[in-house]
């Protein structure tokens, strides 16, 4: 099977989704590993929000944020198994933003811009990352 040489768009995307997802888990790292100092300097709100948090959901986060990681890796190495971690963690990201959307009063605590806007663009990115690597996969610019 020969592969397509991929175009500087491509490389741009995957660095860009690369860095996303670098995000994505510093923000899972800050996080589930937040410091009772910085805890006491947020709103109650918050805080029984963070603290109320289920373990497995944290797991969901961790695993979402990883394999987006993973795949944008993949992807940077044009190899087809992003497609498959890609879906992975689009799962992942459905999964706690639908809990944080139907199970949780996030939005009311965190207000429109993070407790909405910001999990609409993290849903989107997944989405976006996940179709990106099936259609370089049928393009053969993955191996």
């Amino acid at each position: 099977m020969t592969t397509v040489k991929p175009n500087r768009t491509y490389w741009i995307i995957t660095t860009l989704g690369l860095l996303w997802n670098l995000m994505g888990v510093f923000a899972f790292l800050g996080q589930t590993f937040v410091s009772g100092d910085a805890l006491s300097e947020l709103p109650p709100e918050q805080v029984a929000l963070i603290e109320s948090t289920p373990q497995w959901l944290t797991g969901i986060f961790a695993i979402a944020t990883l394999t987006g990681l993973l795949g944008s890796v993949f992807l940077l190495l044009r190899k087809s198994l992003a497609v498959s971690l890609f879906l992975i963690s689009l799962v992942g990201v459905l999964i706690q933003m639908g809990y944080s959307f139907f199970a949780t009063n996030a939005l009311e605590v965190y207000g429109t811009v993070q407790g909405l806007i910001m999990p609409l663009i993290v849903i989107f990115i997944a989405f976006y990352l996940y179709f990106f690597s099936k259609r370089c996969s049928k393009q053969r610019i993955l191996k």
